[in-house]
């Protein structure tokens, strides 16, 4: 049984519904980074890109463990129904591989996203724009205003 983050922050907008583990960081482009040890970051998607990307249908990672990378740096892909996305670094430091257990075992990313679907790990500093989870609330909220907005008035402006 897959333990649940000691605390986390209940967030709810719209008709979308989260848990946010309160010691994790949290990218603008929606990673969440959790601490592990000596300076090593676990990273997965949110529930919110989660979301974004849909059912999962594959996954890959193209560099090695070991290899140097900076926040940015494209680790590999992730394919979903609705999108298929590069995995994204947010980490300055060592890349550490991906998560084995995802091997043909995707949903774990939607069914535990701060759990056991995370991504990847790395070594290093988490990127300067990574930023606690009261702050990522209010980026959530300010997404989730502006996708609201779009769907009452779709025309370009």
């Amino acid at each position: 049984m897959e333990e649940a983050p000691a605390k986390t922050i209940f967030f709810k907008r719209s008709n979308f519904v989260t848990h946010l583990p309160a010691d994790a960081l949290y990218s603008p482009s929606h990673y969440w980074l959790a601490p592990e040890s000596d300076g090593v970051w676990r990273v997965g998607f949110s529930k919110f890109a989660v979301r974004m990307l849909g059912e999962l249908v594959d996954q890959s990672f193209e560099i090695p463990a070991g290899t140097a990378v900076k926040p940015g740096t494209i680790l590999g892909w992730i394919e979903g129904f609705k999108a298929i996305s590069d995995i994204y670094c947010v980490v300055d430091g060592i890349f550490q591989g991906g998560n084995p257990s995802l091997q043909g075992h995707l949903e774990q990313i939607h069914e535990a996203p701060y759990t056991a679907g995370w991504l990847y790990r790395a070594a290093g500093k988490p990127d300067e724009t990574c930023v606690p989870v009261r702050d990522y609330v209010n980026l959530l909220n300010a997404t989730i205003d502006r996708m609201l907005a779009q769907q009452k008035d779709p025309t370009p402006h």
